[in-house]
């Protein structure tokens, strides 16, 4: 082309498209811009209460904490209640038994977390939330009042194990339903400082049990607790109960689950308007519908989701239900020695956890997750060597680090989860994914540990397993998105004041006219350049 035909700048000039191109191109600009991504409506987004958020995250923390709190109970009275209900088996074999019926109750697990999840998804959050508050009071309460080895027999320990498979099965819809609960309700640039308390109440639960187990031991001594001193902190679970339920029962459903509702509700009129019902959709409403949708559409939201609990559950187990009796049974140390050792770094991880979550509104989850899988990898040698190394100083320094590892994955977890699933299947499917990873490899991790320590005489199983699970989570966390400060999958954006909101919409408005802007210029000038 002669230089007399290029423009003083040197580009070649847009061709004037024929008239049957003109209609081609302007059939395709009006379907581009019908399938553009509209913009945001102030109907869009939702302004959250501030009240209600703070009722919301107290009512679900305080249902972790009585969890926990029976955890860290039946974890510092392992071995006492293997004296208990296991009288005849050796010191170790009783330390056994003893954690083969504490992970008992994670066996059911998986089957509550299929029932209460997809109810939860189905009638709400609020009412499954109480229903499962009541069962673990009950439960957790009528431990203390069964009957020793030496009173019924054999008859003792399946007692015992009834009450811990109900525990299970209730647990089995508490922190997936708990964790829905928070997330649903935080506004989304919040939502993992916000997700963090709940982990505080997990942490706060377990510090309680195991404090209070520590006073008893030092007041009673080991003869007393055997006696008539273990029954005392099982039966504090009854109060906790009654005041969690309380506050419970006055939650309203969260924002998230309220539109979907209303959502749901209006297609399934148009639906019958027009004169039936449609199978597909019945179908997915359906319990084996929704099941069949989660392991099916949602498969690798599953996988991420069971890496991520494997790792954070690993962890914490290890540190809160077997450390304990690894220091004491295993490597003959004070018992009231080691259960200040742990109890103080529960207290440290209370005191950091919240830190932890402002964090990953931060700078991210993926982040935290990420550096915290290759320092577990890195420092679970040496943390467990220091503990083994005996005194105080080199033992505390050991938990400590443990303790640190642990808080990053707790604060973290409560924002990450609930993010995997879109809304109308969150309960159910974090519900299911959570508690089969928990069943498989987090409540079993006391169990495991306790028993290739006694089958290879090795004390450096602990920080195998540990690396180990340092290893998964990795992997894990490289298919995981981004979520922080987004909206949750299949919900609106959520904020805290009418002036975020006004400026969401109003940035919204203007990204949109700029990718319809973009849409025109392409499809009307396909040989523009832009500068």
């Amino acid at each position: 082309m002669s230089a007399a035909r290029r423009n003083p700048q040197g580009r070649r000039p847009a061709r004037k498209p024929s008239a049957g191109g003109s209609a081609a191109t302007d059939r395709l600009l009006r379907i581009a811009l019908r399938r553009r991504k509209q913009p945001l409506s102030h109907a869009d987004v939702t302004i959250t209460d501030r009240p209600a958020v703070r009722r919301a995250v107290s009512a679900a923390a305080l249902g972790n904490t009585m969890e926990w709190f029976d955890f860290g109970v039946y974890a510092y009275l392992a071995g006492t209640l293997g004296k208990v209900f296991f009288p005849a088996s050796s010191p170790g074999a009783q330390v056994v038994s003893s954690f083969a019926t504490f992970a008992a109750a994670f066996v059911v697990r998986p089957l509550g977390g299929m029932v209460f999840g997809p109810l939860g998804d189905r009638i709400g959050r609020q009412r499954v939330l109480a229903a499962t508050m009541i069962m673990m009071a009950v439960s957790t309460f009528a431990v203390g009042f069964l009957p020793g080895y030496h009173a019924v027999g054999f008859a003792a320990p399946i007692l015992l194990l009834v009450c811990r498979l109900v525990q299970g099965f209730s647990t089995g819809g508490e922190y997936a339903g708990a964790t829905t609960y928070i997330a649903e309700y935080a506004p989304d640039k919040r939502r993992g400082f916000l997700g963090s308390w709940l982990d505080f109440g997990t942490f706060v639960g377990y510090a309680l049990g195991s404090g209070l187990v520590t006073v008893l031991t030092a007041v009673l001594g080991e003869d007393g607790l055997v006696s008539w001193g273990w029954r005392l902190p099982f039966l504090v679970a009854g109060p906790l109960g009654l005041i969690g339920l309380y506050m419970r029962m006055r939650l309203e459903e969260t924002p998230a689950f309220q539109r979907e509702a209303e959502q749901a509700h209006k297609e399934a009129e148009e639906v019958r308007a027009a004169g039936g019902e449609d199978p597909v959709e019945v179908a997915r409403q359906s319990g084996h519908g929704r099941l069949k949708e989660i392991f099916t559409r949602h498969w690798e939201a599953v996988l991420i989701c069971m890496g991520l609990v494997l790792l954070y559950n690993v962890t914490n187990y290890m540190v809160t239900s077997y450390l304990p009796t690894f220091m004491t049974e295993t490597l003959g140390q004070d018992p009231l020695t080691a259960q200040l050792l742990v109890l103080g770094t529960m207290i440290v991880v209370v005191l950091t956890i919240t830190t932890v979550g402002r964090s990953s509104d931060r700078w991210g989850r993926r982040p935290l997750f990420m550096a915290g899988s290759l320092a577990l990898i890195a420092l679970s040698v040496p943390a467990v060597l220091l503990i083994r190394a005996g005194g105080i100083l080199l033992p505390a320094l050991g938990c400590l680090i443990l303790g640190l590892l642990l808080v990053i994955f707790a604060g973290t977890s409560a924002a990450t989860l609930p993010a995997l699933f879109p809304t109308r299947m969150r309960y159910g499917a974090l519900s299911i994914a959570f508690n089969i990873s928990v069943s498989l490899f987090g409540g079993t991790t006391p169990l495991f540990a306790s028993g290739l320590v006694q089958l290879t005489g090795s004390h450096m199983v602990p920080a195998y397993y540990l690396m180990a699970a340092g290893v998964v989570g990795f992997f894990s966390t490289l298919f995981l998105h981004e979520t922080a400060g987004k909206p949750l999958r299949g919900s609106g954006p959520m904020v805290e004041t009418k002036e975020q909101a006004h400026k969401l919409v109003a940035h919204s408005r203007t990204e949109a006219g700029r990718r319809a802007r973009d849409i025109w210029i392409r499809l009307r000038h396909p040989w523009a350049r832009r500068h």
